[in-house]
């Protein structure tokens, strides 16, 4: 058992401590400000204040995990040992840094509170993220962070035990638009006929008629290709379905059409099937409990995870509103064009909310990939290239890399074959 010494146990260091010795590093933990308590442990035991008790392992705490509310913070970065850091602390701390508030800050999204200029859709751009002007997006800085420490943990107290994690790899389906011709109805049809016969998109009308015919020449309806797939790598899929009225934004096939349900019925059968929120969700608490009872009342099954339309995460209000419609996952914390960790972790972690003060009953599991960010990208060697190195890093941490592909990219031949491609990604890194 570590005991954990400081001079005030409030929501949000009972939050930090819980992810990085529970979550990340499988250690039982306690806390204490009692002194007597402290020295009286003879087991493994750390401090987390602003001056050392004795000699013990001690952490200079900077001032993060005991405000509240919001503080314009400036990150300054420095060096541990060739890892990036910030919070610096003085000579007598055992780290050069406060570990904990720096994990926190990634974590909460804090910098997610602060004012500042969202994209086109309402989004926080990663341009603004302080991680993408450093250069370190592509690092989970936290788990990094983390088990660097434990090394220094487990030369101190040896006889420290622990239950550690196993690498995964999560691959998603989002299946926002599940079929480009088929199921779409008369009137949208007619409508693409004309517009793809005024841009002289002579190939993409040669299909849409093919599909009249038989509607298992849509380009979208991979399904069956996916399920073998994931059958012969012996993976359980994740696919996430939109099941949403026709909007500006959401053009799916209607949630009325009988092979649009049991479509997703059938894929229920072999795999998760959760809920891909849409866009006018976001907006309207009432249409996202909507579109969550209508497909758990499809597939007979609770559903427990979703995806938000476009990764429009909107720092706490999406979550709130998550929390409110009683999800217990999440799956959009990432960008949507930016390969990289959107919170520095490739851990699953729980939304703490700063305005309320609490951790909320929500686990959020980040990205790092979605594959719209892939579409520069020329040959399948250079996505290679760009993941190869994150996922040996996600693999010595014992992290969980998840990515997210589209159905809708599976029906494209943009510069390279993308169920190729997402077959040799299964068999590069679910290893």
């Amino acid at each position: 058992m570590l005991l954990i010494y400081t001079h005030k146990i409030t929501s949000r260091f009972r939050y930090t401590m819980h992810h990085i010795f529970g979550e990340l590093l499988g250690i039982e933990h306690t806390f204490t400000t009692k002194v007597e308590d402290f020295i009286k442990h003879s087991g493994a035991k750390i401090t987390y204040t602003k001056q050392p008790l004795q000699k013990e392992l001690f952490i200079r705490s900077n001032d993060l995990l005991f405000e509240q509310g919001i503080n314009d913070i400036q990150i300054k970065v420095s060096d541990w040992e060739g890892v990036p850091c910030y919070f610096a602390t003085g000579e007598e701390s055992s780290i050069p840094f406060d570990i904990f508030s720096a994990s926190f800050y990634l974590l909460s999204r804090y910098e997610e509170y602060l004012p500042h200029v969202k994209d086109d859709l309402g989004r926080f751009p990663s341009k603004t993220s302080w991680l993408f002007r450093e250069g370190l997006i592509k690092r989970p800085l936290v788990d990094i962070w983390a088990h660097k420490f434990l090394k220094i943990l487990q030369e101190r107290f040896p006889e420290l035990k622990r239950e550690p994690r196993k690498y995964r790899f999560a691959p998603l389906i989002n299946v926002t638009v599940s079929h480009a011709f088929a199921y779409k109805g008369f009137i949208r049809n007619i409508g693409g006929v004309f517009l793809d016969l005024t841009r002289l998109r002579l190939r993409r009308l040669a299909k849409r008629i093919k599909t009249w015919f038989n509607p298992k020449k849509d380009p979208y309806d991979n399904f069956d290709l996916l399920m073998q797939l994931h059958k012969r790598f012996k993976i359980k899929g994740h696919f996430f379905f939109q099941f949403a009225k026709y909007g500006h934004h959401d053009k799916n096939v209607s949630i009325y059409k009988n092979k649009f349900r049991y479509l997703i019925k059938w894929v229920g059968d072999y795999s998760l099937v959760s809920l891909s929120a849409s866009f006018q969700s976001a907006l309207d608490l009432s249409i996202l409990k909507d579109e969550k009872n209508g497909l758990s009342s499809l597939i007979n099954r609770p559903v427990e995870a979703v995806r938000l339309r476009y990764n429009k995460v909107a720092i706490p209000i999406s979550y709130r509103n998550l929390v409110s419609a009683e999800f217990k996952d999440e799956y959009s914390m990432g960008y949507s064009h930016t390969i990289g960790f959107r919170a520095g972790t490739c851990t699953p972690f729980y939304f703490y909310d700063i305005n309320l003060e609490m951790q909320q009953p929500l686990r959020v599991h980040p990205f790092v990939m979605y594959d719209y960010s892939l579409l520069k990208l020329k040959k399948q060697q250079e996505v290679f290239d760009e993941l190869d190195e994150i996922y040996k890093e996600v693999k010595t941490l014992n992290g969980t890399l998840t990515m997210v592909f589209s159905n809708e990219l599976f029906g494209s031949k943009h510069n390279f074959h993308w169920l190729e491609l997402y077959e040799n990604l299964l068999k590069r890194y679910y290893v």
